[in-house]
């Protein structure tokens, strides 16, 4: 365990990160309201999550905007050599587009996540990187989702001992499936609202009225953005709104994505039934590349270790009845990128990182 996860959490730390990861107040001044639940002052709010923010433990606080109501994206693989891994990683993590990048515990073993404005955009990249690495790249769109980015419930140390809850929960805060990879109602489309995006994609400013900041960005005022923030939450925009941790940096250390190859017929029941428990932080489903995929429904898992994550999957496979389904668990080796989506991105950093790219492709 590092030292930043060996350094010891206060009490209003903890409820920060356990308790506000979703339905932050969308009023004037949030964090005020905050400190008002929790018995502290808005500074020491501030404070704490300025400095969570600079520990590593938490990467915003701000949105999570919900798949394809922002551009389109993809999950998508390769196979790398192992000789190659770190080079091709490297490489791909200079994408803008590419907001999350892992190595994981298969022969297919580079796992990243690409956004892009639109469907043409996100081909020409992913293109641009099988031309480039000479590596075919497989795409898994997200065709359905069971459970998304609700956030994380922590446990926290017992005395001298880290435990974990031996019978998860069905989540407080179920997720309910959306009509597929479509624009949900409401979704961004218009200048304001792309500007708006660009203001809050990498978090709010961590100050008083951090909507006033947001406002001056963009052209509106404070009500106004409070107002599009509200719609995107009901509409389903905006999947949650709050404090988006890491979980790595808090101790959690092992996860693994879960992938089954389930009946086409059944595949929303049993994504159902897995995203209903509190410990699955994603549940989805995304098609077969046969040959050389040949599962179709994903979930994430994690634990503080990797014995706590296979216990989960065990006790997942009996409560949904999953005995007879293939399945593998892909645990993650190692994390090349982690950060919140870019959605909008300008022209100088788009020159900057096509330039970075052009240096390192010879090394790839």
């Amino acid at each position: 365990m590092s030292e930043i996860e060996k350094a010891s959490l206060n009490p209003l730390e903890r409820h920060l990160l356990n308790d506000f990861q979703r339905n932050l107040p969308l009023e004037p001044r949030p964090f005020q309201r905050i400190a008002e639940q929790l018995g502290a002052s808005e500074v020491g709010v501030l404070e704490s999550l300025s400095r969570l923010s600079r520990d590593g433990r938490i990467s915003r606080v701000g949105p999570v905007f919900r798949p394809h109501s922002v551009g389109t994206s993809t999950l998508a693989a390769m196979a790398v050599p192992g000789e190659r891994l770190d080079a091709v990683a490297h490489f791909i993590n200079q994408y803008p587009e590419v907001n999350h990048n892992y190595e994981r515990e298969h022969r297919i073993n580079l796992w990243f996540v690409v956004t892009a404005p639109d469907e043409p955009h996100l081909q020409e990249i992913l293109n641009d990187m099988e031309m480039r690495t000479g590596l075919p790249v497989i795409s898994l769109p997200m065709l359905e989702a069971y459970h998304i980015d609700l956030g994380f419930r922590l446990q926290w140390e017992t005395g001298n001992s880290e435990t974990e809850t031996t019978l998860p929960t069905v989540s407080q805060a179920p997720f309910h499936p959306g009509p597929g990879p479509g624009k949900p109602a409401g979704a961004i489309e218009s200048e304001s609202d792309r500007r708006l995006v660009a203001a809050i994609q990498q978090g709010l400013p961590l100050v008083a009225r951090p909507f006033v900041e947001i406002a001056e960005q963009v052209g509106l005022d404070e009500q106004q953005v409070i107002r599009r923030l509200r719609e995107w939450l009901t509409n389903g925009v905006i999947s949650r709104l709050g404090v988006i941790v890491r979980h790595r940096r808090l101790g959690y250390r092992a996860n693994a994505m879960v992938v089954w190859d389930v009946p086409d017929d059944r595949v929303s029941q049993l994504g159902c039934c897995m995203g209903q428990y509190d410990f699955v932080t994603l549940c989805y489903q995304r098609p077969r590349r046969l040959p050389e995929w040949r599962y179709n429904l994903f979930c994430m898992i994690h634990g503080r270790d990797r014995n706590t994550v296979i216990e989960k999957v065990e006790w997942l496979v009996q409560q949904c009845h999953l005995q007879e389904i293939p399945h593998r668990l892909l645990f993650s080796r190692r994390s090349f990128k982690q950060r919140g989506a870019h959605y909008q991105r300008s022209d100088a950093a788009d020159h900057g990182t096509a330039a970075s790219r052009q240096r390192e492709l010879a090394s790839c």
